[in-house]
């Protein structure tokens, strides 16, 4: 049996599957678009077409002021905002009834306002509420000015079709906007929280988050080496931005003490060494007079004046001697490294006593403010140095409280990272595999960490020392040699400074 030849659609069904396939096609990209700046002239652009119009306009409902607020419409510059009811498009809005006027010059509810301020000459439109799921009128599209004649019944009825995708798409986009703004604003209340908590390092995490996006940025321009295909996605830098302004959150469970502490003694203790000294002097005040007493006694009166003055000249020397080792004593309290020697002074000192109230010797230095001014290296003892290095626990098990979009789900994994060392020096895992994004990271904080001004119990060490610092990390094996090497020749610092990403 011959099967019968497709009969050929009429020219009218022919146009109207092409364009409601169209809107089928269009659905999809918009539910695929979530940046409500793309999406809003995708829509327009569509409508356009789809009706046969010279230009449209997009409008959406704002309940909370009663106005629609189009972002953006054809022939516009700029904002527009009207209150509902005002205008066609207003009126749309308050009534969820289509407005199709094949004449605007004689229709009394059209402002021709528009038309004189802009020198647009408007002769037919067609203006349809747009619906969400639920009905309810969530915004308008207005098209004006039919390209062969007037709008038809059919023209309403796709652009309502259009209209509701649309409704869907925008409310989708705006409850992702509402999210990032939740996100940015808890972001951004978290940095809060840890610059109070640590006032000395205020813009830390800015910095570090503004140079690591930046050299992330900057690989996108490389033809050659292990990252010339690496490629990051606008998500995938806010994801390394949320981790980079995050990374040091976990210093809200470090003792405030520990962290803030600019010198080896804490000031508490520094106080009691120096009334402890304050002690000695009237020690040595007090044993003078005794000696100059015990001397009248013996040699007589006659020779007050003598004894006078080889009094005050042991008794100035003595102080003298007191001083001295107090100033060593506050040397050794400032985080540099000591002269050859001087910790062996300080043992030598531990033997030094006072008498007190009662005529008890006492040590005028007490073991641990011994241990604690010998510290080799900044102001923290091993214990304290372990409790700041727990902050990096802290954060991860922090943000991995946080539900995270599926985008941004690998924030705590990035900061987690962040002090680990190529070579597996790092830590708090000691780990060699360490995600690019947390490399970038690490290179950014010891940079920040170097030049940083706001640093009490350090000076701020001039852009090429911290370079070489880096340099001499990269060439040991701790930090990415490769990811150096742009941080260096793309003046990754200068970059995220002037706030330029360009290279």
């Amino acid at each position: 049996m011959l099967s019968q030849p497709a009969q050929p659609q009429p020219p009218d069904l022919g146009r109207r599957l092409a364009k409601l396939t169209s809107i089928l096609d269009v659905a999809k990209a918009m539910s695929a678009e979530h940046d409500l700046d793309l999406l809003l002239p995708l829509i327009l652009f569509e409508a356009t077409k789809v009706v046969e119009a010279d230009r449209c306009s997009l409008f959406i409902l704002d309940r909370e002021r009663n106005e629609l607020w189009s972002k953006v419409a054809q022939g516009s510059k700029s904002e527009i905002r009207l209150p509902v009811g005002s205008g066609i498009a207003g009126q749309v809005a308050q009534t969820g009834t289509v407005i199709n006027i094949p004449d605007a010059y004689s229709d009394p509810r059209f402002n021709r306002s528009f038309d004189v301020s802009s020198g647009y000459q408007t002769k037919t439109i067609l203006c349809v509420p747009m619906r969400d799921a639920h009905g309810e009128v969530t915004g308008v599209i207005q098209a004006l000015n039919k390209l062969d004649g007037g709008f038809n019944a059919e023209d309403e009825e796709l652009l309502l079709a259009l209209g509701a995708q649309a409704a869907g798409a925008i409310e989708n986009a705006l409850l992702h906007e509402e999210i990032n703004r939740l996100f940015e604003g808890f972001v951004s209340a978290s940095v809060v929280a840890i610059e109070a908590r640590d006032p000395t390092t205020a813009g830390h995490s800015g910095r570090v988050a503004d140079l690591t996006v930046t050299m992330a940025q900057a690989l996108e321009h490389l033809t050659t080496g292990p990252y010339a295909n690496v490629r990051f996605s606008a998500v995938e830098l806010q994801e390394l931005r949320y981790a980079s302004l995050l990374h040091d959150f976990g210093k809200v469970g470090v003792r405030e003490p520990v962290l803030v502490k600019a010198e080896k003694l804490y000031p508490h203790e520094l106080e009691g060494l120096r009334a402890r000294f304050q002690l000695a002097r009237k020690d040595l005040q007090l044993q003078s007079y005794r000696r100059r007493l015990e001397a009248v006694r013996i040699r007589g009166d006659r020779f007050l004046a003598e004894i006078e003055g080889e009094e005050n000249e042991r008794l100035t020397t003595e102080l003298k001697k007191l001083d001295e080792v107090f100033d060593f004593i506050l040397t050794c309290n400032r985080p540099t490294v000591l002269a050859q020697g001087g910790f062996e002074r300080l043992h030598e000192l531990g033997k030094l006593q006072y008498s007190d109230a009662h005529d008890q010797a006492q040590p005028l230095l007490l073991p641990r403010e011994i241990q604690s001014l010998s510290i080799t290296r900044g102001t923290l003892s091993p214990e304290e140095r372990r409790e700041i290095e727990s902050h990096v626990e802290h954060t991860y098990r922090f943000l991995t409280q946080i539900p995270w979009t599926r985008t941004l789900r690998r924030v705590p994994e990035i900061a987690y990272a962040h002090h680990e060392k190529l070579d597996g020096t790092g830590y708090p895992r000691a780990e060699k595999a360490i995600p690019v994004q947390s490399r970038m990271m690490s290179i950014s904080d010891i940079y920040d960490a170097l030049t940083a001004s706001d640093r009490p119990y350090k000076k701020a060490v001039p852009h090429t020392l911290a370079l070489d610092i880096l340099k001499r990390e990269a060439d040991s094996g701790q930090l990415d040699k490769e990811l150096f090497t742009v941080f260096v020749e793309a003046e990754i610092p200068r970059r995220a400074l002037h706030g330029n990403k360009a290279p």
